[in-house]
């Protein structure tokens, strides 16, 4: 059983703020119900630029729900610069702290409320998305966020990195690239014996090019999809066209279109070339034996 001080077992039993503004001047969604944690934050300001009202909606455990609504009650009265000094850490102190292994519930508060004060400067825009390249294919974590988790938090392990943001925490695949990124942000090493990324050729021959799809494929995204009850089948090559079908859980997943598709072409520019794109073969999908594998 967690260690849950008394503060966050009060937010969990008789959270504040639970629900969704309608005409809200700020929305942020972070998270994934297919990650197991998703948040969305909204705020309403008042006619002097402060924030009057906020409520939240959360799926994920006691750390997740506690940490949305103590946040929620953090911020009011709070001009948007005020409130985009919040940290995750500023969160966790409220709450008397957090087990270590729930520390990403109070990120992805922080985060819920970067995305909210972000949509409301953009005029409701809808957010551009995550930047940088996927390196935890299990949570769909990029460099980018890892970074700066590891930066604002001051991490130094791949442990403390997976308490932080999951990453790291599904097949253990990435547990290299993340090391590494700890080293360049702390620059405690110069050598590169952590990196396990394949060299990205500059010119790519068309029997090459496919090589590196499989084994990419085989190495970096198969291993993982197994893990979850699903899998991969490489259909055709079409020029920087990659053609895959998905199998077992990922082609029955609502999601796959959208996330299963960006991971892999995430992970083939990575490692093959940037011009590549995934498209889904979904007429394969429905007949698994009946079509021309690479």
């Amino acid at each position: 059983m967690w260690d849950y001080t008394d503060k966050v077992m009060d937010y969990f039993f008789k959270p504040r703020n639970v629900g969704y503004i309608d005409d809200a001047d700020g929305v942020g969604e972070v998270g994934s119900l297919a990650c197991g944690d998703a948040l969305t934050l909204t705020f309403k300001l008042d006619d002097n630029g402060r924030i009057e009202e906020a409520k939240f909606k959360t799926f994920g455990c006691a750390s997740a729900i506690a940490s949305s609504s103590v946040l929620t009650e953090m911020i009011k009265g709070m001009t948007l610069e005020e409130a985009g000094k919040v940290s995750n850490q500023d969160i966790v102190r409220e709450l008397g702290g957090l087990p270590e292994q729930k520390m990403h519930c109070s990120v992805m508060g922080h985060d819920a409320l970067k995305a909210a004060i972000a949509n409301y400067r953009s005029k409701g825009e809808r957010s551009p998305g995550k930047t940088g390249r996927v390196v935890c294919t299990c949570f769909g974590v990029t460099d980018e966020e890892i970074k700066e988790v590891i930066r604002s938090n001051s991490l130094t392990t791949v442990e403390q990195v997976t308490n932080y943001c999951k990453a790291g925490g599904g097949c253990g695949g990435c547990h290299g690239q993340i090391q590494t990124l700890i080293d360049q942000i702390h620059s405690t090493k110069e050598s590169t014996e952590h990196i396990t990324e394949s060299p990205k050729p500059v010119r790519l021959t068309n029997i090459k090019k496919i090589e590196l799809i499989k084994q990419t494929i085989n190495e970096q995204i198969r291993p993982a999809l197994r893990a979850d009850g699903g899998d991969i089948e490489l259909i055709d090559v079409e020029g920087n066209k990659v053609i895959v079908a998905f199998r077992g859980m990922c082609a029955q997943c609502r999601l796959a279109e959208f996330t299963m598709k960006e991971v892999v072409e995430a992970r083939l520019r990575e490692f093959v070339s940037e011009e590549l794109f995934v498209e889904e073969d979904k007429d394969s999908a429905r007949q698994p034996h009946n079509h021309r594998t690479v």
